[in-house]
């Protein structure tokens, strides 16, 4: 993920939801040309808010959907899966493993392994059903920022 603003929520009736070209997840990397990448909050802040004046502005966006779903196809137990994680969140991945292969990213919050939610689920037991998972596992999951944002476990800030 960039160091950037990153869209959390979208007020219904705001032109930013009415444009229908952003998106929950998105990454907004510049305004109007200008960069906003690696830039203070409260500097992308400012300039946002000096936009409600113009009739047209531009912005330049990453698509990053809220869910990414991913497949990691394991034989059987004897293949590693290839990525650590630590409740929840995966911290780490073997590079050109399985899980790598599949879409796993680093930062990303598990959300759902086979169709079953892991939101709530002790950190023992999300390891036990990976770690005893073969076949194709489905696993769901978001930018550990987006679920803590979309939890209320972080209050977004409105510009």
């Amino acid at each position: 993920m960039l160091p950037t603003v990153v869209i959390a929520n979208l007020l219904s009736s705001g032109a930013a939801a009415r444009c229908g070209q952003l998106n929950i997840g998105d990454q907004i990397i510049a305004i109007n040309g200008l960069s906003l990448v690696g830039l203070p909050l409260s500097t992308c802040q400012t300039y946002i808010r000096n936009t409600k004046t113009q009739t047209a502005v531009k912005f330049t966006v990453v698509p990053c959907p809220p869910v990414v779903e991913v497949k990691i196809k394991r034989p059987n137990t004897k293949y590693q899966l290839g990525f650590s994680v630590q409740n929840g969140v995966i911290c780490s991945l073997l590079r050109g493993g399985i899980a790598e292969r599949g879409g796993v990213r680093v930062g990303h919050r598990i959300i759902e392994i086979n169709n079953q939610s892991v939101v709530a689920v002790p950190h023992e037991k999300i390891v036990n059903l990976l770690a005893t998972s073969v076949g194709e596992i489905l696993m769901k999951t978001m930018p550990t920022s987006m679920f803590r944002l979309l939890t209320g476990q972080e209050n977004p800030i409105y510009i």
